[in-house]
Protein backbone atom coordinates (compact mmCIF):
# COMPACT_ATOMS: atom_id res chain seq x y z
CA UNK A 1 0.00 0.00 0.00
CA UNK A 2 1.51 3.21 -1.32
CA UNK A 3 0.81 6.09 2.01
CA UNK A 4 0.29 9.68 1.01
CA UNK A 5 0.93 12.10 3.53
CA UNK A 6 0.39 15.64 3.99
CA UNK A 7 3.38 17.34 5.43
CA UNK A 8 6.20 19.50 5.85
CA UNK A 9 9.92 19.17 5.05
CA UNK A 10 10.39 18.44 8.68
CA UNK A 11 7.74 15.87 8.61
CA UNK A 12 10.20 14.25 5.91
CA UNK A 13 13.28 14.50 7.87
CA UNK A 14 11.56 12.88 10.62
CA UNK A 15 10.31 10.03 9.42
CA UNK A 16 13.65 9.95 7.21
CA UNK A 17 15.81 9.87 10.87
CA UNK A 18 13.33 7.08 11.62
CA UNK A 19 14.53 4.95 9.08
CA UNK A 20 18.39 6.04 9.96
CA UNK A 21 18.09 5.34 13.57
CA UNK A 22 16.89 1.56 12.57
CA UNK A 23 19.98 1.18 10.15
CA UNK A 24 21.75 2.45 13.00
CA UNK A 25 20.69 -0.17 15.12
CA UNK A 26 21.04 -3.02 12.96
CA UNK A 27 16.90 -3.50 12.80
CA UNK A 28 15.95 -4.66 9.62
CA UNK A 29 13.95 -1.87 7.46
CA UNK A 30 10.31 -2.76 6.21
CA UNK A 31 10.21 -0.52 2.94
CA UNK A 32 7.97 2.51 2.86
CA UNK A 33 6.10 3.46 0.26
CA UNK A 34 5.27 7.31 1.69
CA UNK A 35 4.39 9.60 -0.70
CA UNK A 36 5.22 13.06 1.26
CA UNK A 37 2.70 15.81 -0.04
CA UNK A 38 2.69 19.58 0.03
CA UNK A 39 0.07 20.85 2.29
CA UNK A 40 -1.22 23.23 -0.47
CA UNK A 41 -1.41 20.08 -2.73
CA UNK A 42 -3.04 17.13 -0.84
CA UNK A 43 -6.70 19.15 -0.73
CA UNK A 44 -6.00 18.97 -4.48
CA UNK A 45 -5.01 15.30 -4.75
CA UNK A 46 -9.02 14.30 -3.13
CA UNK A 47 -10.59 16.40 -6.25
CA UNK A 48 -12.79 13.39 -7.51
CA UNK A 49 -12.00 14.41 -11.13
CA UNK A 50 -8.07 12.95 -9.58
CA UNK A 51 -9.79 10.24 -8.00
CA UNK A 52 -11.37 9.09 -11.34
CA UNK A 53 -8.16 9.76 -13.25
CA UNK A 54 -5.87 7.40 -10.95
CA UNK A 55 -8.61 5.08 -10.98
CA UNK A 56 -9.16 4.96 -14.46
CA UNK A 57 -5.09 4.92 -15.01
CA UNK A 58 -5.02 2.10 -12.38
CA UNK A 59 -5.97 -0.21 -15.14
CA UNK A 60 -3.73 0.77 -17.74
CA UNK A 61 0.06 0.32 -18.51
CA UNK A 62 0.15 3.36 -20.58
CA UNK A 63 -2.38 5.47 -22.13
CA UNK A 64 -1.77 8.18 -24.30
CA UNK A 65 -3.05 11.76 -23.63
CA UNK A 66 -5.64 11.51 -26.90
CA UNK A 67 -7.13 8.67 -25.31
CA UNK A 68 -7.44 10.16 -21.90
CA UNK A 69 -9.26 13.32 -23.58
CA UNK A 70 -11.61 10.91 -24.99
CA UNK A 71 -12.29 8.36 -22.18
CA UNK A 72 -12.60 11.09 -19.45
CA UNK A 73 -14.41 13.88 -21.64
CA UNK A 74 -11.79 16.44 -20.06
CA UNK A 75 -10.36 19.68 -21.66
CA UNK A 76 -7.10 19.39 -22.32
CA UNK A 77 -5.90 22.12 -19.60
CA UNK A 78 -7.95 19.81 -17.11
CA UNK A 79 -5.92 16.52 -18.02
CA UNK A 80 -2.94 18.99 -18.16
CA UNK A 81 -3.17 20.41 -14.38
CA UNK A 82 -4.33 16.59 -13.34
CA UNK A 83 -1.38 14.92 -14.85
CA UNK A 84 1.18 17.34 -13.60
CA UNK A 85 0.02 16.91 -10.04
CA UNK A 86 0.29 12.84 -10.55
CA UNK A 87 3.66 13.53 -11.82
CA UNK A 88 4.66 15.76 -9.37
CA UNK A 89 4.23 13.01 -6.43
CA UNK A 90 5.67 10.37 -8.97
CA UNK A 91 2.38 8.27 -9.28
CA UNK A 92 2.89 8.94 -12.92
CA UNK A 93 5.45 9.41 -16.14
CA UNK A 94 4.79 11.55 -18.90
CA UNK A 95 6.64 11.21 -22.11
CA UNK A 96 6.40 11.71 -25.84
CA UNK A 97 6.48 8.65 -28.27
CA UNK A 98 6.55 8.06 -32.03
CA UNK A 99 2.80 7.74 -33.90
CA UNK A 100 3.48 6.30 -36.54
CA UNK A 101 1.59 8.19 -39.54
CA UNK A 102 1.02 11.46 -37.42
CA UNK A 103 4.32 12.09 -36.04
CA UNK A 104 4.70 12.71 -31.70
CA UNK A 105 2.04 12.23 -29.03
CA UNK A 106 2.13 12.26 -25.36
CA UNK A 107 1.89 9.09 -23.23
CA UNK A 108 1.14 8.41 -19.85
CA UNK A 109 2.68 5.64 -17.74
CA UNK A 110 1.44 5.22 -14.53
CA UNK A 111 3.72 3.86 -11.83
CA UNK A 112 1.28 2.30 -9.47
CA UNK A 113 -1.03 -0.69 -9.99
CA UNK A 114 -3.90 -1.88 -7.91
CA UNK A 115 -2.44 -1.08 -5.18
CA UNK A 116 -4.61 1.03 -2.85
CA UNK A 117 -3.50 4.48 -1.83
CA UNK A 118 -4.27 5.46 2.00
CA UNK A 119 -4.46 9.51 2.24
CA UNK A 120 -3.55 11.04 5.83
CA UNK A 121 -3.87 14.01 7.23
CA UNK A 122 -2.28 14.66 10.35
CA UNK A 123 -3.88 18.36 12.10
Amino acid sequence: MTEIKRGTIDDFFVSAMETAEEIDKGEKITPKKIIWVEIEDFGKLLKPSRIELIRYLRKKKKVSFSILLKELHKSPSSINRDLELLEKYGLINIDTETHPGHGRRKVVFPLFDDESFELRAAV
